[in-house]
């Protein structure tokens, strides 16, 4: 929970996420063409459920430099 992408419209859209490996697999069915992620990227995130091995969470990350509207 907590990830959303967003293709070249800049939308942002809520996203399922899974784990392969060392890596975080991230989609949706509104994004045919993702071009950037963001993970906890709210004022209050609550329903975060990304964890290391020894059980801290993740930060909030994005991959984008858009300025917010």
């Amino acid at each position: 929970n907590g990830f959303a992408i967003a293709g070249t419209d800049k939308e942002f859209h809520w996203a399922q996420a899974y784990i392969d490996g060392d890596k975080i697999i991230v989609s949706s069915k509104e994004v045919i063409n993702p071009v950037a992620v963001r993970y906890a990227w709210e004022n209050d995130p609550f329903d975060v459920t990304l964890y290391n091995s020894i059980n801290l969470p993740a930060v909030p990350f994005r991959t984008d430099e858009w300025v917010e509207k």
